[in-house]
């Protein structure tokens, strides 16, 4: 189910908006990162400034989801989204995966605004991919067949894991990791008990 069998070009085909979503990763990386485009001033602009939030620039709940602070940073976020969301895009359609996708990403970002200090900084997908972890584990306490046994210690090995590398690792977001993960899980919930 997690390995890719697509060509590049079924792939592109198949899976539009992750398609589109990796796409926005590396040209926004590369924009800011290449010395003869002006991408500071467009990453200051973009970046989740929770200062500027509260100053009335809500664009900053979106916009931090599709920047990334280092090339592993958006390397990583990109290849879990290519990784673990074509399931999702193929099993909700295209305008519900977007939806869980863009939810579980501006509820990171909304919590982190909440509970982090106004001199915080934040950029970053993770709070978008912990979301689709929740949805997979709505999956297995809702949709108990929806999944094979492999497939579900794939997600709950992946989430553990992913949760142990956040309360460990230096300069991680742990509240957006959190806070996505409940957002995709309540999208799942919602989703899957109608």
């Amino acid at each position: 189910m997690f390995v890719r069998t697509e060509s590049i070009s079924e792939f592109f085909r198949y899976y539009p908006i992750i398609v589109s979503l990796v796409t926005i990763h590396i040209l926004l990386y590369l924009f800011f990162n290449i010395p003869i485009f002006p991408g500071n001033l467009l990453f200051e602009l973009m970046a989740g400034i929770n200062l500027n939030i509260a100053e009335g620039e809500l664009w900053r709940f979106i916009t931090p989801i599709f920047v990334h602070g280092s090339f592993p940073h958006m390397l990583f976020n990109s290849f879990s989204l290519v990784l673990f969301g074509p399931v999702l895009e193929r099993q909700l359609g295209k305008g519900r995966f977007i939806s869980l996708y863009l939810l579980s990403g501006i509820l990171a970002n909304v919590a982190t605004f909440i509970l982090k200090p106004f001199t915080y900084v934040h950029v970053g997908a993770s709070g978008a991919i912990f979301g689709l972890f929740g949805f997979y584990i709505a999956m297995i306490a809702f949709r108990k067949n929806s999944l094979s046994r492999q497939d579900k210690d794939v997600i709950l090995t992946i989430t553990a894991i992913g949760f142990i590398m956040t309360f460990i690792t230096a300069n991680i977001n742990v509240t957006a990791h959190i806070f996505g993960f409940i957002g995709g899980f309540l999208f799942g919930t919602m989703s899957l008990k109608k």
